[in-house]
């Protein structure tokens, strides 16, 4: 099995590697820390990879889109792209620049390589588009709307993508996690709804293998955010 993941030292996309690298998977692993690249690198070796390559690339930037899906070759099994910053809401607040910057990256460049490797596996008329969204694009909130944006458009294109890439027999997973302990939330006071990025990515592991279309991690993830949307817009104030 051939295996892409763009922004591959997430801590959720590692824990997804190592589970593709213990059934022998060939995989491609992009991000920009060339040195912490070259160790999930290295670890997945050890771990029973068949192989492993690696594409050094700042994931902000456009220029590099077309050869990373080049590089990545022309018959992925699966494609994850999981990469993304969680912004400081406040922090940004009176600064659009900033504002943009933060959409660009978590949604921008997303449905970019989203697209690309669309095209390959339409052309191939196989395999499976996975993209990591968020619990966050269910509801503009206070406390993240730049980042909730993002992920809302990312859950948009991925739908209608969904709808194209189904002709051609390929399938299109969105995963949606809510709480996850990594380093991005670190600054986060933690609760017990909190996951650990293994968990997660078990579920984004089976999810991609059965197919599925929208898909939230944990579970439980569903009801939550769907209270969430049924609250009148005046008592949404967090």
């Amino acid at each position: 099995m051939n295996v892409v993941i763009i922004g591959a030292t997430s801590a959720i996309a590692q824990e997804v590697a190592k589970l593709y690298a213990n059934a022998g998977a060939s995989l491609f692993l992009v991000a920009r820390n060339e040195a912490k690249l070259v160790a999930v690198a290295a670890d997945l070796r050890v771990r029973g990879a068949s192989d492993v390559e690696t594409f050094v690339a700042d994931l902000a930037e456009r220029s590099h889109d077309a050869e990373i899906v080049a590089a990545a070759g022309s018959d992925p099994d699966v494609v994850l792209i999981a990469h993304g910053s969680l912004p400081d809401q406040r922090a940004i607040d009176t600064d659009p620049v900033a504002q943009v910057a933060e959409f660009q990256l978590n949604a921008t460049s997303v449905l970019a390589l989203a697209a690309q490797f669309a095209n390959v596996l339409e052309r191939n008329r196989r395999g499976t588009l996975a993209v990591i969204g968020s619990v966050a694009g269910d509801r503009g909130r206070r406390s993240n709307y730049v980042y909730g944006a993002a992920k809302a458009a990312t859950h948009a294109f991925c739908d209608g993508l969904r709808g194209r890439l189904a002709v051609a027999g390929v399938s299109l997973v969105l995963i949606k996690p809510g709480w996850v302990d990594t380093p991005m939330t670190g600054a986060i006071k933690k609760n017990p709804l909190f996951a650990s990025a293994a968990s997660v990515a078990k579920g984004i592991h089976h999810a991609i293998g059965a197919g599925r279309g929208t898909v939230y991690v944990p579970g439980y993830w569903r009801w939550i955010s769907l209270i969430v949307q049924m609250l009148p817009a005046k008592l949404v104030k967090f």
